[in-house]
């Protein structure tokens, strides 16, 4: 059974950073675009960042130069490195899957993505 399971995430003073990993089980990721969204009440799920299989990556411009998102094909493990965190980064971190597809481009739309963790909670203090 495909399986993602996000840990790291927890509660950080503003400035500090967190490093989340995203661990799949019942298949190998190599193949597949892998996103990183997170959700606050009320709002709608936000595409944080995405890493396609060849390594391209994509950032949401609220985040770029404080986050980096990077893959481990061997550990079958998907990270957001997070530094600087803001209080406004609150929320809970999703770790999806996007089936394999051509061009390996990865994508920060929802929708794309076919698997979905059920989510680790961040909060920032200010």
């Amino acid at each position: 059974q495909l399986q993602l399971v996000e840990s790291g995430g927890g509660l950080v003073q503003a400035g500090g950073s967190l490093r989340l990993s995203c661990a799949a089980s019942g298949f190998t990721l190599d193949s597949y675009g892998m996103g990183w969204f997170r959700q606050v009440p009320g709002k709608e799920r936000e595409g944080v960042s995405c890493i396609g299989s060849t390594g391209g990556r994509t950032y949401i411009d609220s985040v770029k130069g404080r986050f980096t998102i990077s893959r481990d094909n061997a550990k079958n493990t998907v990270y957001l490195e997070m530094n600087s965190l803001k209080p406004e980064d609150t929320g809970v971190y999703y770790c999806a899957a996007e089936a394999p597809r051509w061009p390996p481009l990865c994508s920060r739309e929802a929708e794309s993505y076919d698997y979905w963790g059920k989510g680790t909670q961040v909060t920032v203090s200010s």
